[in-house]
């Protein structure tokens, strides 16, 4: 295991829940790593299954093993990666006197979009969202569906009135990408510019490679 340091960025919280595009919230994880951010993590049940189908990842579910196998993932130091599991509500990311944290939930699920505009708090990520509003922290959240109903864009309004920025798993086009990873790149950028993380994975729209 690498050397355990202590001067890392300010904690991000990144929760996997069970839309298509783990790819999206592994990739983001790997980048906050890099940038020498401390990362907070919690994968759904859901979102472990999903990552066994779309990616030849496979990550245990037991957050003490899971934590060990992000650290090696990255390539990221001791204490650098914290895992989560779904109801550990002593979690710094359950109460809003925990250590402040910018949230992303990557992909995010239409059910767990449901949860968090309707304040259900079921699971520790459901709780960490809420949190997160009524602490008015940074809170994106990275849904991936297709079409969508009145019920996820009426969500997504309600939360983007509570102050929750809503970016869709939507890349574009104009970078040219030449493989997935461009794909996901551009979306991973676009959440990293959002937090104010400074990265190099594609150009800012008028800046020259």
């Amino acid at each position: 295991m690498a050397a355990r340091k202590t001067d890392f960025e300010p904690p991000v919280t990144v929760a996997l829940t069970g839309a298509s595009g783990a790819q999206y919230g592994l990739r983001l994880i790997d980048r906050l790593v890099a940038a020498n951010h401390e990362v907070w993590v919690m994968i759904s049940k859901a979102a472990h299954l999903v990552i066994d189908t779309e990616t030849e990842t496979r990550l245990p579910a037991q957050p003490r093993r899971l934590t060990e196998a992000l650290i090696e993932r990255c390539g990221a130091h001791a204490g650098q990666v914290r895992c989560f599991a779904r109801e550990d509500w002593m979690a710094p990311v359950a109460s809003g006197s925990g250590a402040p944290s910018s949230m992303v939930i990557c992909p995010c699920s239409t059910g767990t979009l449901s949860a968090v505009a309707t304040g259900a708090s079921n699971n520790l990520i459901e709780r960490a969202a809420d949190v997160a509003l009524k602490e008015r922290r940074q809170l994106i959240l990275v849904p991936r569906e297709a079409p969508l109903s009145a019920i996820h864009l009426e969500h997504m309004l309600a939360l983007t009135r509570m102050g929750a920025v809503i970016l869709p798993a939507a890349p574009g086009f104009y970078h040219k990408p030449q493989s997935i990873d461009d794909m996901i790149d551009f979306i991973v950028a676009r959440i990293l510019n959002q937090l104010g993380v400074k990265h190099a994975l594609l150009p800012r729209w008028g800046e020259s490679e």
